[in-house]
């Protein structure tokens, strides 16, 4: 698919982090960009600047997800990519010991099935609503090309740390849809990928002491250092660009290996 003017895209969880690195990426092809946030301020701030329209959307509820994309679609019409980068992480271990007591009280379901909701139910009912946008398109190119679906999982998914039982379990689970969608929707000329980021610099990383920042940049491989949310951004633009990336999971990791802990 060729980014440019008469692209109109999606991007959740696109007032900060690797979704704004997104947006800003697309609007700098000449992509007209909706971003849906809960974070308004910044989600209008960050539209206004890219030149694009934001929508205030909770992902985990239907209701919010289609007064969103009504709203950025009255502005720029029927996207034709899809990028998902909302999420959130709750770290809680499957079991809890009290230091004092010494009693043992299990994960509660509560902030398990949040964390499930935000990231992979979200995943899913933006999915399947743009899915169902995008098959009304005419189809595009010589392949016949409709949209791209680009989802975020994590090398969480794959290698979870201690403290990571809900996050895993939610990324794990968008990186298992990412083939049945991208099979399921195959005949309409609409592809699905996902990444896989390792150790990205985002808001979540500014809270850390420097000196557990510097460690875990350390931990990468090469390059050692956190990722940038423009390096997420172009594996956004480049599967756009590839006709051939369909179905499959893409690790940006630097080559890291998540240790347990």
């Amino acid at each position: 698919m060729e980014l440019d003017q008469s692209i109109a895209a999606v991007v959740t969880g696109g007032a900060s982090g690797l979704g704004e690195g997104t947006a800003r990426a697309l609007a700098a092809k000449g992509v007209r960009v909706g971003i849906l946030d809960l974070n308004v301020e910044r989600g209008e701030a960050v539209a206004k600047e890219i030149g694009g329209v934001f929508a205030s959307c909770d992902v985990s509820d239907e209701a919010s997800v289609d007064a969103a994309l009504a709203q950025v679609r009255a502005a720029h019409g029927q996207e034709r990519v899809l990028v998902t980068c909302a999420g959130i992480v709750i770290g809680k271990r499957i079991t809890r010991r009290d230091r004092e007591t010494g009693a043992v009280s299990p994960h509660d379901l509560a902030s398990f099935a949040k964390v499930i909701q935000v990231n992979l139910i979200g995943t899913f009912v933006m999915m399947a609503r743009c899915a169902a946008g995008m098959q009304g398109l005419d189809p595009t190119g010589d392949d016949g090309e409709r949209g791209v679906i680009v989802t975020t999982s994590s090398v969480a998914a794959q290698e979870g740390q201690i403290g990571q039982v809900a996050y895993s379990a939610s990324k794990g689970g968008v990186a298992a849809l990412t083939l049945p969608v991208a099979r399921d929707l195959a005949k309409d000329g609409i592809r699905v990928v996902s990444i896989l980021p390792g150790l990205f610099h985002t808001p979540m990383f500014d809270q850390l002491p420097d000196e557990a920042r510097e460690a875990l940049a350390a931990s990468v491989p090469f390059p050692s250092r956190l990722g940038r949310a423009a390096e997420y951004a172009r594996m956004v633009t480049d599967i756009c660009a590839n006709p051939m990336l369909n179905g499959c999971l893409i690790r940006l990791d630097g080559a890291v290996r998540l240790a347990p802990r």
